[in-house]
């Protein structure tokens, strides 16, 4: 079976690339490249849908992304 997901990918102050996706909870992964990163997160998904079974994550859909602004002290 094969299943497509919108993946998140920041980098951090060091450069490393971190990517997640956001509709399997805590399923996120690093390396020091973007293709290092997604190898990494193609391994973590699989353990995750092992451990959390794949009907649930397949009742989610990407809508977007938003921006949000926050004052604080």
């Amino acid at each position: 079976m094969s299943k497509e997901f919108i993946v998140y990918i920041e980098q951090d102050e060091d450069g490393i690339y971190i990517g997640s996706i956001p509709s399997i909870p805590s399923c996120y992964a690093e390396g020091d490249t973007q293709e290092a990163m997604l190898k990494n997160l193609a391994d973590v998904t699989k353990l995750c849908l092992r451990n959390s079974g794949s009907a649930s994550i397949e009742k989610t859909q990407f809508v977007g992304t938003a921006n949000l602004e926050i004052t604080y002290a």
